[in-house]
């Protein structure tokens, strides 16, 4: 069911403002409207930094699947771990940057041995200059013969059907005219660069056990950015609200639930510079909806949640499709034994009282149970038919009935889900809008009833009603203009 609330317009002394909305924080249960809200600059970098919290927590769930990754001690502070997190990434990416840039150049400097750099340059201040290149092999072997004949040339290697090449010549002249593509003379050899490559190696790892930290601090990370969050909604509201006597009078407007009302009017009574009005709110309101159902349907609002929170004034129909969604899965599953496995799963993360999971626990018992009763009736565990198993003749026979009819049992209880969902839309439209805007719903319910009963009574025995009777087709008529005619009621025709 929806909680019925108390809609509550209150006026203040500007002033006062902060420290009656903390108040009201405190008793946790009046919801302040932020209509017309601009964040500050404060809020910006709030926002910025609940956003990067929710990032945290994404990337903290990847890098724990992640193989081979280990988590380490965990910080004192919530705060201190975000702060770290963030450095840590920013180092992380730039050293794996940094490790693929230099793994390329590595590989490209393989190419020319292990040479000295030191030796190169000091050949280059004799006046000896080594010009370095690499050519398409088939390219080198048309032309080596020529370039031989000009340069000294000294091949190095020859990978991937390239050729990499030195011309020597003397400093000052002009670059042997070969066609071939010039190489940046190295500063380094490959064995430097590995070096190189070992210690941005180590580097990373020491940034990896700092993100191990984080990640084993992430319970903290995430009771940090929710007191970001309670703070940011706080913020929302206290710069939110119309400004009144020139700046000195704040106008705000809230709900509270109508149980807790005692509460929040002997609040509101006791502050001597706040007025308010309390009142019940009416369907143009943008009123919060909190749900609140019994132990059955209360796991049922999962799946409710994955649609629309039903708009206040209106029905909550989590207790209305929960046994129709256990039955259908039922139906599907049509197993015992696997809707046992659902039931134990379910009952341990019950026992376990794992975070977050406790509706979603509940749910899969209840899902397993209607596995295990339909599985029972048709007389399948784990894919193997207990028909075959010797069990009681009363039973067999039962299980066969069942089988047997599943078709029709089927089509039954789809039809019997069809008109209950009828029946629910008329009275929710007539409570949310008024009954003439449920007249279309209320023809279609009236043919589908009229129709079904003229094709089950005369099966049944019963004569004077079928689908060539006066009556049934004066019952098909009066569906038919609710239907057709009266299902808009702002129609000329009204």
């Amino acid at each position: 069911m929806i909680v019925r609330m108390n809609k509550y317009t209150l006026v203040l002394y500007h002033k006062a403002q902060e420290e009656f909305l903390a108040q009201l924080q405190e008793l946790g249960v009046v919801d302040i409207t932020t209509t017309g809200w601009e964040p500050n600059e404060e809020e910006h970098a709030l926002l910025s930094e609940i956003e990067g919290h929710k990032a945290a927590a994404e990337e903290f769930a990847a890098l724990r699947k992640k193989e081979g990754f280990e988590l380490g001690a965990p910080y004192a502070t919530g705060e201190e771990a975000y702060e770290r997190y963030k450095t840590a990434t920013a180092r992380v990416e730039s050293l794996k940057a940094q490790i693929g840039r230099t793994e390329k150049e590595a590989e490209e400097l393989s190419m020319w041995g292990e040479f000295d750099p030191a030796l190169v340059s000091k050949l280059e201040s004799e006046g000896i200059v080594l010009h370095f290149y690499s050519c398409y092999s088939n390219e080198f072997a048309h032309a080596e013969a020529e370039w031989r004949e000009n340069y000294t040339l000294e091949v190095i290697a020859e990978k991937g059907g390239v050729t990499y090449f030195v011309a020597v010549g003397r400093k000052g002249e002009a670059a042997p005219a070969i066609d071939a593509q010039p190489m940046r003379t190295p500063q380094t050899n490959a064995e430097g660069k590995r070096a190189e490559l070992k210690s941005l190696n180590e580097q990373l790892n020491e940034w990896m056990k700092v993100l191990g930290r984080c990640v084993a601090s992430a319970d903290l990370v995430a009771a940090h950015g929710a007191s970001l969050t309670d703070r940011l909604q706080f913020s929302q509201v206290s710069h939110s609200g119309e400004s009144e006597a020139e700046g000195r009078l704040v106008v705000l407007q809230g709900w509270a639930p109508v149980a807790n009302e005692q509460a929040v009017d002997a609040l509101l009574d006791s502050q001597s510079d706040v007025i308010y009005a309390k009142e019940k709110p009416t369907m143009e309101d943008d009123t919060p909806v909190v749900l609140k159902n019994g132990w059955f349907a209360k796991p049922f609002e999962f799946i409710g949640d994955f649609y629309a929170v039903p708009k206040y004034g209106t029905m909550d129909l989590t207790r209305y499709f929960a046994p129709f969604y256990m039955l259908f899965f039922g139906f599907c599953i049509g197993d015992a034994g696997y809707g046992a496995t659902f039931f134990l799963i379910g009952l341990f993360m019950w026992l376990k009282k794992i975070k977050g999971m406790g509706l979603v626990s509940q749910l899969v018992m209840w899902l397993g149970l209607a596995s295990v009763l339909f599985g029972l009736c048709v007389g399948n565990v784990f894919g193997v038919s207990l028909r075959t198993l010797g069990v009681p003749e009363w039973y067999h026979n039962a299980m066969q009935t069942v089988n047997d009819q599943l078709f029709y049992i089927a089509l039954g209880c789809g039809i019997v889900q069809i008109i209950f969902a009828l029946v629910l839309n008329v009275i929710n439209t007539t409570i949310a809008y008024g009954f003439k805007y449920s007249f279309g719903t209320l023809g279609w319910l009236i043919i589908l009833v009229d129709c079904l009963l003229a094709f089950l009574l005369p099966m049944v025995g019963v004569e004077g009603f079928s689908f060539s009777s006066p009556l049934c087709l004066g019952i098909l008529g009066v569906g038919a203009v609710l239907m057709l005619l009266l299902n808009n009621p702002n129609r000329n025709c009204w």
